[in-house]
């Protein structure tokens, strides 16, 4: 199947039950942002079918989480094979509905079938564990049950990875999930989400639309968990929702993470690793490098170093020989222009880009940019941008960079260049951010927990931490020749009452 023919199967529809079902709600014209061309549109899900979904969800999760871990496992392993599979038309159809590089596209497809396959043995390593017992002859342990229906609410920048990093820990868990998708990359995720057929019907589904579709999500009585990735303002408001209703949550919400390099750094390296972490997936990264802290000794040679490098991406339609897509709609196009004209206004100077590519007439492209002598307190260092900027700021000492770096809101990713071992161990423990690198920007690892402090989020994804969001732990004690335990029931020993006088 091409990727036109599947935008054309898919648009308007859902996946309730395992089956498209259309939605029956209002349309949405979806947009390729690199042509600016209309390439399908998607529904707004109506509230029957929400319930609907969550109906099905829960009655195929009661069988799923009674089934053994080492044929989950197994399923879970055919839906990773299957992506794999697919990894051609679904990257295609990812770049043409969202902007990225055909490269980037295609790594996402791999490290989701990872993700996958990860989760497939890790969930059956470890389901508890045995206690020393409190008493003589009994049987003290834990065990781990599913939460029941999860709800995945995504963004559009990594749709598929931060897909699977959820779903696979909540499957391999035992539980049924539903998937609310970006309305920019709702499409992709239908396809891509086939690959789930090895598993029951209905396990997992996907339901489309806005916010009021999430909404009803997260506040249905018969959904168990929320895990939400996007902007804070609506991460609190799951937050809240989710408190208010005591069910758990997974929030993970905004990034402003500072790069540090300071002079003992290999500045070339340093320079091509900060303009990977700033312009990767035209800086739509939640832990894209944001604010940058160089020292004066070397602030010179690595912003021109910087700008080298920058000069040197090639920006265009995904499936082409580019380095950098355009931004994923024009609402973040005209957002991020804004962002780039305060900063301008501000006293930034422009090193490098600083607007549109002249050459390319349609599509929603922007030019990587780098920007110097940026003040401390300048917005643009202060509030997250999520597109191709590199704001440079001076700073005299590590002292004061680790300063700036966590006078922040957020508190997600950092990076530091630095050959000083004890700056190194500085960084990794004085930095308040949830994750910590070292000469090694944006690298993520299945078996370790990615996520935020602060108002990036709470929660983890990945590792074992990452697969805890999804179950409950119970405590379980047995006494399996069921003694009297004397030791603490009634009636109370005479030499354990008050020995003082007796009350009148």
């Amino acid at each position: 199947m091409s990727a036109t023919a599947a935008f054309n199967e898919l648009s308007g529809h859902q996946r309730i039950g395992g089956q498209l079902v259309r939605a029956s709600g209002q349309s949405i014209a979806v947009i390729d942002p690199a042509t600016e061309e209309r390439i399908g549109e998607i529904a707004e899900a109506g509230s029957g079918e929400v319930a609907q979904s969550i109906a099905v969800a829960n009655a195929v999760q009661r069988a799923w989480r009674k089934l053994n871990h080492h044929r989950r496992a197994e399923l879970l392993h055919e839906v990773a094979r299957r992506m794999i599979a697919d990894r051609p038309l679904v990257a295609e159809m990812l770049t043409r509905e969202m902007g990225k590089p055909y490269k980037e596209s295609f790594d996402e497809v791999s490290w989701s079938a990872s993700a996958v396959d990860y989760y497939a043995e890790v969930a059956r390593h470890e389901n508890g564990k045995v206690l020393g017992p409190a008493v003589d002859g009994q049987f003290h342990f834990t065990t781990k049950d599913p939460l029941g229906v999860v709800v995945i609410i995504l963004p559009f920048n990594y749709p598929l990875c931060l897909l699977c990093w959820q779903a696979a820990a909540a499957l391999a868990s035992g539980n049924a999930v539903i998937i609310k998708p970006s309305e920019l990359t709702t499409l992709t995720t239908l396809r891509f989400v086939e690959a789930f057929d090895a598993l029951p019907g209905g396990l997992v589904q996907v339901i489309t639309g806005g916010g009021a579709v999430g909404k009803q999500l997260v506040e249905h009585p018969e959904t168990h968990m929320i895990a939400f990735t996007g902007g804070i303002e609506t991460g609190r408001r799951i937050a809240e929702s989710c408190g208010r209703l005591y069910k758990r949550s997974l929030i993970e919400t905004s990034g402003n993470d500072p790069f540090i390099v300071m002079p003992s750094a290999p500045l070339d390296v340093a320079a091509r690793g900060a303009a990977f972490g700033a312009f990767l997936n035209c800086g739509q990264v939640c832990a894209a490098a944001e604010r940058f802290y160089i020292h004066e000794r070397i602030y010179s040679e690595f912003a021109e170093r910087l700008v080298h490098h920058t000069a040197k991406i090639r920006v265009g339609n995904g499936l082409d020989q580019v380095d950098m897509g355009p931004l994923a709609s024009q609402r973040e196009l005209a957002r991020y222009l804004r962002i780039l004209e305060a900063a301008d206004d501000g006293g930034a100077t422009t090193l490098t880009g600083g607007g549109r590519p002249a050459q390319l007439k349609k599509g929603w492209f922007v030019q990587p940019t780098v920007l110097g002598d940026v003040s401390a307190d300048a917005p643009i260092m202060n509030d997250e941008t999520f597109g191709p900027v590199a704001p440079l700021c001076i700073v005299r000492s590590f002292d004061e960079a680790l300063t700036l770096a966590n006078r922040s809101r957020y508190g997600l990713g950092a990076t530091v260049y630095t050959l000083d071992l004890d700056e190194s161990m500085r960084a990794v423990n004085e930095l308040e951010a949830g994750m910590v690198w070292v000469n090694a920007p944006l690298l993520d690892n299945d078996a370790g927990p990615f996520g935020g402090r602060k108002q990036s989020g709470m929660g983890r994804q990945l590792g074992s931490e990452g697969l805890d969001m999804f179950r409950h732990t119970k405590l379980s004690m047995i006494d399996h020749a069921a003694q009297p335990h004397d030791f603490w029931w009634f009636p109370y020993s005479s030499a354990e009452a008050y020995p003082g006088k007796p009350r009148e």
